[in-house]
């Protein structure tokens, strides 16, 4: 089995890759690849997408800069039913939309769209920047040994507002409720970093790699 990383330029993959390629090990998962080629996404058995940045700037690094690699991710995930993960930007752009400094369209495999962080608590510092506590909403095998009060480590100031409530596994709360974990069908997502959230980040990882939807 092979898990692949997406690398579109958009961070600095080298923390995640560690971390994925530890787990894997443990899991006797198969080897992990960070790749941007199109062939290789194809071929995977697992894909991750991380992302850093703003929302428009990686869609149009994934969805129009690299057709073929986006090609493959669709093929991949809508047609062979490959498992995801989403991480930070990664996931929002398993929204339908962003709306951060102009409208881009995202992949559509969660109902919502990603809006700017307006905490009622005006003392509540934008972007949410470090650890905070999972509230988990609804139980997936991705979550197995997580429960809500475990922390896990943020950095964003826009999130995923939910259409479908079924479809957000757990949040955090930050002046009001932050979209944390959405998931849906083979896809799942993150909005904090697991690769640096410890314990609760590995187990997530771990999790993932051991997943068969």
């Amino acid at each position: 089995m092979t898990t692949v990383l997406i690398d579109t330029d958009s961070g600095n993959l080298h923390s995640a890759e560690k971390a994925f390629q530890r787990m894997a090990r443990e899991a006797g998962a198969g080897p992990v690849l960070v790749t941007s080629d199109p062939d290789e996404v194809a071929r995977a058995d697992r894909i991750v997408l991380p992302g850093d940045g703003a929302f428009p700037a990686c869609a149009r690094a994934l969805m129009r800069d690299r057709a073929a690699l986006h090609q493959a991710l669709l093929e991949a995930v809508e047609g062979r039913g490959r498992p995801f993960l989403g991480i930070c930007v990664g996931m929002q752009l398993m929204a339908k939309r962003g709306f951060e400094y102009e409208e881009a369209e995202g992949l559509g495999w969660i109902d919502g769209e990603v809006v700017p962080i307006a905490p009622a608590d005006p003392t509540l510092k934008v972007p949410h920047m470090g650890w905070n506590d999972l509230v988990i909403d609804r139980a997936h095998p991705v979550l197995d040994g997580v429960e809500t009060g475990d922390h896990a480590y943020f950095v964003h100031s826009f999130h995923m507002a939910m259409t479908v409530p079924s479809e957000r596994l757990a949040h955090v709360d930050y002046g009001a409720a932050l979209t944390a974990i959405v998931a849906n069908g083979t896809c799942v997502g993150t909005q904090f970093h697991p690769e640096k959230s410890q314990a609760t980040g590995l187990r997530l990882i771990r999790n993932f790699l051991e997943w068969t939807p």
